[in-house]
């Protein structure tokens, strides 16, 4: 028997018109639009359908709206297959926060304000410093380190082997990019991004998003769902709060979390729920061959309830 995992999107993976046609084929997901609009004061969901790219990338709308495409995508699921049941789940950055939403570690309203509370902290740590990110490929973890510690730069995601992702001040990127092949890189790419993310520049944001958890009412997840900053499930709500406030400024060990989810948790399917099947391309380097049906819209959905219904 198939045991299934969760995961969700993070920032970057957006795309205009993410589910514009879930809204208008589906009621369900249409009134989670609607319900989120409200909630914010706001036309997320015209910025998602219709909107500037530009204006959809920023953080403080991308990341609410990954967050409800992510759960969207999750309703429409268990409207179409009643008894769908997952085993764990795990989100890339943004996405451990949908992840825990999915889980019942808060309910809906509560995550999107924490989301977009989450949002505007960072992007105000972006707006306050100089920072941006790239992506070291073909480099060893250790090779990276080092090569972050000569640059005085942080490591942000350790996406999959092969592929990971430093942060921090912008001269300190160009000079990590420019001794990057010493280091044992093939590669070394600036990313286009607002700001350092996973870095300590993101500390004000942090200590921010810290405040506002501690006040949040949080319960202990129906499934285990795997911390991006240390690559396992909490034991506690304590430890739920400071994962996700620690995971602003620490490194996302995507590589270990789906080596957690895969090992320990005994997943052999996974859902990628959210746009652009960048966590399947992911997964597929981290363990090649592993299952991951990726839903982001009417038709992939339909395509993933046959799958499941087959097997």
């Amino acid at each position: 028997m198939n045991r299934t995992a969760l995961l969700f999107s993070g920032q970057g993976a957006q795309a205009v018109g993410m589910g514009k046609d879930l809204a208008a084929n589906f009621p369900a997901a249409a009134a989670l639009f609607e319900k989120a609009d409200a909630t914010l004061n706001m036309e997320l969901s015209q910025i998602m359908f219709e909107g500037l790219a530009e204006t959809l990338t920023q953080t403080s709308v991308c990341q609410p709206a990954l967050y409800v495409h992510g759960l969207a995508c999750l309703a429409l699921l268990k409207e179409k297959l009643p008894h769908f049941t997952f085993h764990a789940a795990a989100g890339l950055s943004l996405g451990e926060f949908t992840a825990h939403a999915a889980s019942g570690t808060f309910d809906f309203i509560s995550g999107l304000k924490l989301v977009m509370q989450r949002a505007q902290f960072m992007q105000e740590a972006c707006e306050g410093t100089q920072g941006t990110m790239a992506a070291i490929i073909g480099a060893e973890e250790q090779q990276v380190r080092e090569l972050a510690a000569a640059a005085d730069v942080d490591v942000a995601n350790f996406n999959s082997p092969g592929q990971i992702v430093i942060s921090g001040e912008k001269e300190n990127i160009a000079k990590a990019i420019s001794i990057a092949k010493e280091h044992g890189a093939r590669k070394a790419i600036e990313l286009t991004v607002a700001g350092a993310f996973h870095s300590r520049l993101m500390l004000s944001a942090r200590e921010q998003l810290s405040l506002v958890l501690a006040e949040t009412s949080l319960a202990m997840p129906k499934v285990p769902v795997i911390s991006n900053i240390n690559a396992r499930p909490a034991s506690s709500v304590e430890e739920i709060r400071s994962a996700l406030a620690d995971q602003v400024t620490g490194s996302v060990r995507w590589t270990e979390t789906i080596e957690h989810l895969i090992d320990q948790c005994g997943c052999t399917r996974f859902l990628e729920l959210g746009p652009g099947g960048v966590i399947a391309g992911l997964v597929n380097r981290i363990r090649k061959g592993t299952e991951v049906i990726s839903i982001s819209d009417t038709a992939s959905l339909e395509a993933a309830v046959q799958l499941l219904e087959a097997n």
